[in-house]
Order: C-alpha cells, then structure tokens, then sequence
C-alpha cells in the first residue's frame, strides 16, 4: 500500500538522521525565524546541536556572516545561556549586537594567537551544555578537527557555527551544512539618506538530508524577512495585494 511505504520510508530517514548525529527534535527545536528557508533543512527543522560551516572569500563577506550569525544567535539565546565567539583577530564591534537584540555582555570573547588553539577551545567550549552557542573564526578546518567538533555538540546539543576566513577553496568536512553569506545593498526608510536595514544574500551551499537553495534576506524589526515578502510596516491595503 501506499500509505505503507510512505510511513517504512519516513522511518528509514528518521532512523538515518539519528545516525548522523540529528537527534529528534521534541521539545528542544529553536524557531529560528527564517520562513520558508526553514523547508531546506531536514524534518524542516534548523539543526541545532550541530556544526554549521559558513565561508567568507573577503572580509567584507566575513562582516556580513557575523551579522547573519547574530540573527541566528537572537533565537538561540532566547532560553538564556551565554555565547562564546573565538578567534586570532577579533573585527566584531560588541555593541552592534544590539542590532540583532543581543546583549554584548551575554558574549565571551576568547582572543587566542594561533589557529589550532581556536579549534582546541572551540571543541573544549561546546562540550558545555549550558552554552547558547560557540563561535570559531579559522581560515581552515580538516575534516578530523571538523569531526571532533560535530562528536563534541552530539553530546552536548550546543550550536556550533565556524567561520572560514578568506576561504577560496573548500575541502570536505564533518559540518551538517555549508552557508554563504554576501552582503546587499540596504534600501534607506522613507527615502532618508543614510544606512537601512542589513540584507544578505544567502547561499545555502549543502545541507545534509536537506535542500540546498540561494535566498535574499534582510533583519528588519527585530526579526529576519524574505525580501519577496511584504514588510510587516507595509500599508494593510498593500500586504492583501501581494499575498
């Protein structure tokens, strides 16, 4: 019957996910806030407890993955819990967090001279449960070191997020996901010169047991929005023509 073998192969792919470290979600899944971006991951479900990879070509591209991090981190520190972000040369300015509802004293901030310590401390940080998250800027990451990372959060169900700095080339690693992150141009509130809200443009690269895709995204009251979407600021009459 249909219906059978519908339900043997939901159970095969929940079975599968278990064994590559996806636990079931229960009570324990983050409403991240991303829409519909939501249906590329696995069980349509962000992977939290997990190891998200996210390059950078220049720094620029670097600043506007912190931002997108920040969106992120405003869910995942929602049930309390600090964050510590790690690296060799910190360039996040603390207070721009604000932007994103985060508190710059809810972060810890390792600064460390070599690389390989930054991933010695990041798998060390996420064997604490108590944490919201652990952030790591490296330029590059095996696949061990990546692997030891992912064994560290299975345990733990902390949220990992690395940070590949000037990365051109990227070899195969451990991480349940690969993201891009560039930066778009803001579009100034009621035609006010000046900065607007952050976009990005967001590349999902792979994700495992998911649907990569390529979205426009910007952070606006709090909260991020699909630029196809209306802006929750939009005239009433405006919203019912678009939906």
């Amino acid at each position: 019957m249909p219906a059978e073998k519908a339900a043997i192969i939901a159970g095969l792919q929940r079975e599968i996910l278990l064994l590559q470290g996806f636990k079931q979600a229960g009570n324990t899944s983050v409403d991240m806030g991303l829409g519909r971006v939501t249906a590329a991951f696995p069980n349509a479900t962000f992977p939290t407890g997990a190891i998200h990879e996210f390059v950078s070509a220049a720094a620029e591209h670097t600043a506007a993955t912190a931002g997108f991090i920040g969106g992120l981190l405003n869910a995942l520190m929602q049930g309390g819990g600090a964050c510590i972000w790690i690296s060799t040369c910190r360039t996040l300015f603390p207070p721009a967090l604000k932007t994103f509802g985060i508190e710059p004293e809810r972060l810890i901030f390792v600064d460390l001279k070599r690389e390989k310590d930054v991933l010695w401390a990041m798998e060390e940080a996420l064997k604490c449960e108590g944490l919201a998250a652990v952030i790591g800027e490296v330029k590059d990451v095996s696949f061990t070191a990546s692997r030891r990372l992912q064994l560290a959060v299975e345990q733990s169900r902390v949220t990992g997020f690395i940070i590949r700095r000037e990365s051109t080339v990227f070899n195969t690693t451990a991480c349940v996901s690969r993201w891009r992150i560039t930066s778009l141009a803001s579009e100034p509130e009621d035609g006010l010169p000046g900065v607007g809200y952050p976009r990005w443009n967001v590349e999902l690269l792979k994700i495992r047991n998911g649907k990569p895709g390529i979205w426009q995204i910007e952070w606006s009251t709090g909260r991020f929005r699909l630029m196809d979407e209306p802006s929750s600021s939009a005239p009433p009459e405006l919203i019912r023509k678009i939906g």
